[in-house]
């Protein structure tokens, strides 16, 4: 009787330990992780959402891999109207975007994909996300935690943040910045069974 074919070789191309913690809910750890370095720049008048998907196009494309090896890739944004919410600089950077999403709703968008050989697979996850109205002793003591670092939006809704997310609508873990039902599609067309043998 024949044994059941091995998983290949699966490379996470992002440095992130959400990212990591998410795969890990699917039973899945990354063979690899290589995080690539591209210029996250908007450009100018570029829309969030094709802002989202080119970086994470740029990403998947700087991975090296073998032809066999399913590379991973993503990049989460936080959108008002049409302004991208980044990674803030500093505190006072965070403290500007919590002032500009207390109380009001707004758009966590992460385009995905997944790379084997020399087909490439993508989508793109939006969640709608409502912050409550947060007082200025609120946002003190969030910044005087640290979570708020090298996080897009200045707020990271699986850590102490969640006190504010009043509602959302989509993907908890897409917010978090690794859609698990897409990245389970994903990976299985790329031949990358998670349900198989590891």
């Amino acid at each position: 009787m024949k044994s059941a074919p091995s998983r290949p070789k699966l490379i996470l191309g992002s440095g992130s330990p959400r990212r990591a913690e998410l795969l890990a809910v699917l039973g899945v750890s990354a063979d690899d992780v290589r995080a690539p370095d591209v210029d996250e720049a908007p450009r100018k008048g570029e829309v969030p959402r094709v802002y989202c998907e080119r970086i994470t196009a740029a990403k998947i494309a700087a991975v090296r891999a073998d032809p066999d090896d399913v590379v991973l890739c993503a990049d989460t944004t936080v959108v008002v109207g049409r302004r991208i919410l980044g990674k803030p600089g500093d505190a006072a950077e965070a403290r500007a975007f919590l002032d500009l999403l207390s109380g009001r709703r707004h758009k966590v968008v992460t385009a995905l994909a997944v790379r084997r050989g020399e087909r490439t697979w993508s989508r793109t996850n939006v969640t709608s996300v409502r912050l409550k109205r947060l007082a200025a002793h609120e946002i003190d003591g969030y910044l005087a935690t640290g979570d708020w670092r090298g996080k897009a939006g200045g707020y990271a809704i699986q850590g102490p943040a969640a006190a504010f997310v009043a509602w959302i609508e989509g993907s908890h873990s897409g917010v978090m910045g690794l859609p698990v039902h897409e990245t389970a599609n994903l990976l299985a067309a790329a031949g990358y069974d998670i349900w198989g043998p590891r």
